[in-house]
């Protein structure tokens, strides 16, 4: 419930500031968000090669000993209402905020995990030269607040694998907080941004004065 509260007080603040990872290989960096967007490194994008399954997850979460995997591990953390938790991490009840759409859900099989930039979009801007095992912590990172998002399994399947310049939330109010989300995701892991993406980023950090971005480099 105190995570849920911390998330909340976040998301209403002109600062997000993803959690630090255990042992931070890089200093937490804060920028205003136009900066932000003009430190993106620019690069043409390109989907070949690009599977689904080339990003393992979900694996065994922060905690392999609580018998929940990520997407589980996140809900739990997102909750407002925390849920119960039976044999084999079975969530009953609970309460959650989906943001993109301003909705509330009472269901955890109602929402789905979101990647703020997703798998293909992070393969596209750099990702396809990782090594599987990085793809792997992209795929389930909680070392940032803003890597995963419980939101709506109908606002998430909108956006499917779509940047900023084709997609943001129908629920205009929320799209500084996203774009500084989707930003911080990007310098987090030193991945690229394509021309019309960042004239997107730009557009709508024009609107977002006063806001700015807080990221931790990955190892």
């Amino acid at each position: 419930m105190i995570k849920a509260l911390m998330r909340g007080l976040a998301a209403t603040a002109l600062a997000l500031t993803p959690l630090a990872s255990s042992a931070p290989v890089h200093a937490a960096e804060t920028l205003p968000l136009a900066e932000a967007v003009a430190s993106l490194q620019p690069a043409v994008e390109s989907r070949d090669g690009y599977s689904r399954s080339a990003f393992r997850h979900w694996n065994t979460g922060d905690d392999p000993a609580d018998g929940c995997n990520t997407r589980y591990e996140v809900l739990l953390d997102e909750a407002v209402e925390p849920p119960e938790v039976g044999a084999g991490c079975r969530l009953t009840g609970g309460r959650w905020w989906s943001y993109y759409d301003g909705a509330w859900v009472t269901s955890a099989s109602g929402l789905d995990i979101d990647h703020m930039v997703p798998l293909a979009e992070a393969w596209d801007s750099g990702a396809y030269a990782w090594t599987s095992a990085r793809r792997e912590a992209y795929a389930n990172d909680q070392g940032s607040s803003v890597s995963l998002v419980a939101v709506t399994a109908s606002s998430n399947r909108s956006k499917s694998d779509q940047d900023p310049a084709e997609w943001l939330p129908p629920v205009a109010d929320v799209h500084c907080r996203y774009v500084v989300e989707w930003v911080g995701t990007k310098l987090r892991w030193s991945l690229t941004a394509d021309e019309t993406e960042v004239a997107a980023l730009n557009q709508v950090a024009q609107s977002c004065l006063g806001w700015t971005v807080t990221y931790d480099p990955s190892a």
